[in-house]
């Protein structure tokens, strides 16, 4: 199923994307902001987070019941998330649904009430969300990790924020942030599905959005690209069965051309059960149940980790099987056999992603906050299918280095003894 994308750029500012699949009853329809917890300042931490909860809780002619009931009439599955570097609002529903959906989107994103009581009871909900994450190993140990890697930027910080900030959202702060940050120029509108671009150039037009744009506005998001520390991170809890641990290096970010040997170099190390860390781990030593590596690539940066979950008493022998395989690449690279079926791997789940509206709208506005324009099916491929044995090595000469590998472990650790030395990859 070919890609039939189309993209218009109003003189506000707001981007608008479709990508049309006239085969498919569905429609998926997302709301993209290039806003992220990384442009909050310090005492702001957690801002956007709560602003795009509290979207939620009504606007000037609908109540939170309202949109819940809009919600489940609709039938589709209205998510709504903030990372680092974006806040999305995203629906998928049968296709003669999609105008209700703009309507419902357009005014929880246009009008949101922002009431005080509401606030007020969002803040203790966030708060709860933490005490949620707080009690999660893996959420934990995620926390520790990147708060020491990324020190002094807002990277590091947690995206919900903390306690005391989330009470200091009162409604004068979160007007004022979802004003100046929620606007049409950080916006972008993608549908996907069943489609018609015209239509919803329409609906956009329509919609209430303010006519402001600004470079001034853009300027305030610039972000700073952050130094990292290779710290090494032990942490005690005598309460879990299994230590957790993640043991982790810089990487490219997401606009560097290396970014497909990254993942190629992900994927090879532990993208699967038949990669090195999963065979070598689970299937010839049965030291965890599962054992995984990737790269999180940001606009600027990236992080490539390895992360586990196994008994305490194996947590040594699995940092040097992994220290040695991160080695191994350095020195001996890849077979060519090995790279080639972590491509068919790559290539596989690009292709059967087209079968969904959803996956197509989240690749669509990616490729567009990421990078401004769109790069298809084909150029992917070709990029993949481009990256070669030395180029994968090239990558791991450069960051698989022991002055920069980080190491994190949470869990009963009284014994377990990880330091600086135990992290060379000589």
């Amino acid at each position: 199923m070919k890609e039939d994308i189309k993209e218009t750029r109003l003189e506000n500012g707001i981007v608008v994307l479709t990508d049309r699949m006239p085969g498919v009853r569905s429609a998926t329809l997302g709301f993209f902001y290039r806003v992220g917890s990384r442009n909050e300042p310090n005492e702001l931490n957690g801002i956007t987070h709560f602003i795009e909860h509290c979207v939620f809780k009504g606007t000037a002619k609908r109540s939170a019941l309202d949109i819940a009931i809009v919600q489940d009439r609709l039938g589709g599955n209205l998510d709504a998330f903030t990372t680092h570097e974006e806040t999305g609002f995203v629906i998928k529903v049968i296709d003669d649904r999609l105008e209700a959906a703009f309507d419902l989107l357009s005014d929880m994103l246009v009008n949101p009430r922002f009431d005080e009581s509401d606030l007020l009871n969002e803040q203790q909900v966030i708060i709860e969300e933490m005490k949620m994450n707080e009690d999660s190993p893996e959420d934990r140990l995620s926390d520790i990790f990147h708060s020491r890697f990324f020190p002094g930027h807002p990277l590091g910080l947690n995206i919900a924020g903390t306690p005391e900030t989330v009470r200091s959202f009162d409604a004068d702060r979160t007007r004022s942030y979802h004003a100046e940050h929620f606007t049409p120029e950080n916006l972008i509108i993608v549908a996907a599905g069943n489609v018609a671009h015209d239509e919803l150039i329409a609906k956009v037009q329509s919609a209430g959005f303010s006519l402001f744009s600004g470079e001034e506005n853009k300027l305030k998001l610039a972000l700073a690209t952050p130094s990292t520390a290779a710290p090494v991170i032990i942490e005690q809890r005598d309460d879990l069965e299994q230590a957790h641990l993640m043991i982790a290096t810089p990487i490219v970010g997401g606009r560097d051309e290396r970014r497909y040997a990254a993942d190629l170099l992900g994927s090879i190390l532990g993208g699967g059960s038949s990669s090195r860390l999963w065979q070598k781990v689970r299937e010839e030593r049965g030291l965890a149940y599962s054992i995984g590596a990737g790269a999180v690539m940001f606009y600027d940066c990236g992080v490539f980790s390895v992360s586990a979950a196994a008994s305490p008493e194996h947590v040594e022998e699995i940092t040097m099987i992994v220290i040695d395989e991160l080695g191994s690449v350095v020195r001996d690279g890849v077979r060519g056999e090995e790279l080639e079926l972590h491509k068919d791997q790559a290539r596989a789940s690009i292709l059967l992603s087209l079968e969904d509206s959803a996956a197509r709208a989240g690749a669509v506005a990616q490729s567009e906050l990421i990078h401004g324009r769109q790069i298809g099916v084909d150029e992917t491929l070709a990029a993949i299918d481009a990256v070669t044995a030395n180029d994968v090595r090239d990558l791991a000469a450069e960051y698989f280095r022991s002055d920069l590998l980080a190491f994190a472990a949470l869990g009963d650790l009284d014994g377990v003894n990880i330091s600086r030395d135990s992290l060379s990859l000589s």
